[in-house]
């Protein structure tokens, strides 16, 4: 059952709305992915002279899986490098799935090459499988290492696929992916001593480098040196820890230089608290004010280890920010009127938009109790400033019933349809407010959300 209650505001046009620029990146960047691999197929077309017979044909559709399945590694590595262009214009989210996706085909691709390689060079020498797989493992140069390397990959697919993610907590899941760059590490030498389309193809073996060493320099630049540089000059220290609702705390950060950081309103970054047992790992949290000089803000539920330790840090506790991330902006709208829907702690990037995005806004802020409404103080007191209606949504305790569907946000936000999305929360009402708000004709296109996962 389900509560609401609604502030009431003047209506009004709020902040002037100007029309956000669009960058061609997110269309152009699947173009530029798909044109690598017609290269890398290039590359077999050029070094084959002709496939004769059942042995022919597998070795052939293996080397093609092989070099693929090489390709999509370097793809997976650069999505995921943390590149401001692409993380800034296709998004966090967007990169996640496409990473996503891409490891399922790496996974296959990789699985598919192996299993045609020992098929077809079994035909070739007349030997069984089991004895072929022997004979390529133990006595071909890094072959060995290439095997090391695709188990790893399997082992971090299996682990990746959904319902053993849901088994796993952020730091485990997060520490295994830094597996894949040693599995990357290991096929890569294999690919160079065993591909037939290397062996002998300067060329051939020179763009090869040329892809990964340039992919390893953004993976080093914008996830390790950027970092480490800027968690030493902007010099970051916990101010002080406030609670906002049960199990919710704000941290609050200052240091030096922080209007060089660029946070925008919506983005998050991922924080490593230099205190035992929270150094090791970097956890992406949205900013939940608008950054100030000197001054920086994130808003915390307890759902795991870390972010439940979040309200024990002491002031003075040093702190390295990795960031600022995501596309989740007001580069993203394309219409004068504004959704921003969230679901619990979702609030904390919707906040900053709430107080900042132009033009015609309304938000509704679901929650399990009126206690879990975090930064509603703050809410009231940015919708009675800008004239802009805030409809809060609780579960407990219930008068009367108010799901998430089409007819209800409807009735809540009129004209819903002409209206741009944004929207955070967890999964599962993430998943329900999206076909709700697709039921109630809003265009897929302005339905905005950012998972911060990776």
């Amino acid at each position: 059952m389900t509560t609401q209650f609604t502030t009431a505001a003047t209506a009004g046009r709020g902040l002037p709305h100007r029309r956000a620029r669009r960058s061609a990146v997110p269309l152009l960047a699947p173009w530029v992915i798909g044109a690598g691999a017609v290269g890398v197929l290039a590359l077999w077309w050029s070094d084959t002279s002709s496939v004769v017979g059942p042995a022919g044909w597998l070795t052939g559709a293996g080397r093609i899986t092989g070099l693929l399945a090489g390709y999509a590694c370097a793809v997976l590595l650069a999505l995921m490098a943390r590149v401001p262009l692409l993380d800034h214009t296709i998004g966090t989210d967007r990169l996640s799935r496409w990473h996503a996706l891409g490891g399922r085909c790496t996974v296959s691709l990789a699985l598919a090459h192996t299993l045609l390689i020992i098929w077809g060079y079994a035909l070739t020498s007349h030997a069984g499988v089991v004895d072929q797989t022997s004979t390529l493992v133990l006595h071909y140069p890094d072959l060995l290492k290439g095997t090391a390397g695709f188990l790893l990959f399997l082992a971090t697919g299996v682990l990746s696929a959904r319902a053993a993610r849901s088994r796993t907590s952020y730091e485990t899941w997060h520490h295994l992916h830094f597996a894949t760059y040693l599995a990357v590490f290991l096929v890569f030498g294999h690919q160079l001593s065993n591909g037939a389309d290397f062996v002998g193809n300067r060329t051939a073996q020179a763009a090869w480098y040329a892809l990964f060493l340039g992919v390893a320099g953004l993976v080093a630049w914008y996830r390790f040196a950027v970092p480490v540089r800027r968690g030493l000059r902007h010099r970051l220290r916990v101010a002080a820890v406030h609670p906002e609702a049960p199990g919710i705390v704000s941290v609050h950060l200052t240091g030096r230089h922080l209007d060089e950081l660029g946070g925008r309103p919506g983005q998050f970054l991922r924080w490593r608290f230099l205190r035992p047992g929270m150094w090791w790992t970097a956890n992406p949290y949205s900013l939940s004010a608008p950054a100030r000089p000197g001054h920086l803000r994130i808003t915390v539920k307890a759902a795991g280890g870390h972010s439940a330790a979040l309200a024990r840090l002491a002031p003075g506790t040093r702190v390295w920010a990795e960031g600022p991330y995501g596309a989740f902006t007001a580069d993203r709208r394309t219409a004068p009127k504004v959704l921003l829907l969230a679901g619990g702690v979702g609030i904390t990037p919707l906040r900053t938009l709430f107080e900042t995005l132009p033009g015609q806004v309304t938000l509704v802020y679901r929650a399990r109790r009126p206690e879990d409404l975090a930064l509603r103080g703050e809410l009231d007191a940015t919708a009675a400033r800008r004239g802009a209606p805030v409809h809060y949504i609780v579960d407990e305790p219930a008068a009367s019933s108010s799901p998430l569907t089409a007819r209800a946000l409807s009735s809540l936000v009129p004209d819903l349809a002409s209206h741009d999305v944004y929207l955070c929360g967890p999964p599962g009402m993430t998943e329900a407010a999206i076909r709700a708000l697709r039921e109630a004709g809003v265009p897929a296109r302005r339905i905005h959300h950012e998972s911060f996962a990776l």
